[in-house]
């Protein structure tokens, strides 16, 4: 049984926001949700400053708060590694997102995607209404939907009910990437199996010291940063399922 992590170049990252964008778009992720964030801070004073950003998501931790902490089992750990949160389960009681100490996991205070059920035309007489752009491209819910979501997870969370990154399972199942590492237009993301010595990501974690974020607290996080301005390099490719 595989058990798959995730190595983050923090060398080869720019800070684009791809990932992020990519990860809306896949698993339809509401406005003012992100699974897919970042920490960054500006230091110094000009014109000496530096600035320091690190991508963030669900660090998938292998002895997991926000599972243990879970009352309904709504929140569940696969074989495979992967935090995973069952919407039926769930009774919207937020005890994983009190015990998370990454703040990565969001609740539906309101249903999704507010703005694309609005029936007012932006301009009248001159162009749609939201709810009227949706309907004619045959979204559901969205403009953009991605059907492929709903095939492992809720295509579109309701309310009530928490939500996170899953490492997008549904196409890992497939053998396929997650969609954060297949559009990061640097591969500074890099995916696969922990289990796998020939993997990409047990090279790199042999390769370069890693770190991970808050690993005082004995979450085992399945999220791992290297090269954080470390100047040796590595061929380029963004591993394997």
């Amino acid at each position: 049984m595989p058990k798959y992590a995730m190595v983050i170049d923090l060398q080869r990252c720019t800070g684009c926001g791809a990932c992020s964008i990519a990860c809306r778009n896949e698993n339809n992720v509401s406005e003012g949700i992100y699974w897919s964030g970042n920490i960054n801070e500006t230091v110094g004073t000009f014109p000496h400053v530096r600035y320091h950003y690190i991508p963030t998501l669900c660090n998938h931790c292998e002895e997991a708060p926000c599972v243990r902490g879970c009352p309904t089992n709504a929140m569940y750990k696969k074989k495979n590694g992967i935090t995973m949160h069952d919407p039926d389960k769930c009774i919207g009681c937020r005890f994983c997102m009190f015990n998370c100490p990454y703040g990565v996991i969001s609740f539906n205070w309101k249903a999704s995607h507010k703005f694309w059920r609005n029936q007012t035309p932006l301009i009248k007489g001159c162009t749609s209404s939201p709810a009227a752009e949706v309907k004619a491209v045959g979204g559901t819910g969205t403009p953009y939907y991605n059907p492929a979501r709903a095939e492992t997870l809720e295509g579109i969370r309701r309310k009530g009910v928490v939500e996170k990154c899953t490492f997008c399972d549904h196409l890992v199942q497939k053998g396929q990437l997650p969609h954060c590492v297949v559009a990061c237009p640097s591969d500074a993301r890099i995916f696969g199996d922990l289990e796998n010595e020939k993997s990409k990501v047990r090279r790199l974690l042999g390769k370069f010291r890693p770190f991970r974020l808050k690993e005082r607290l004995g979450t085992m996080p399945k999220v791992y940063y290297i090269r954080d301005f470390n100047p040796a390099a590595y061929q380029r490719d963004k591993g394997g399922v």
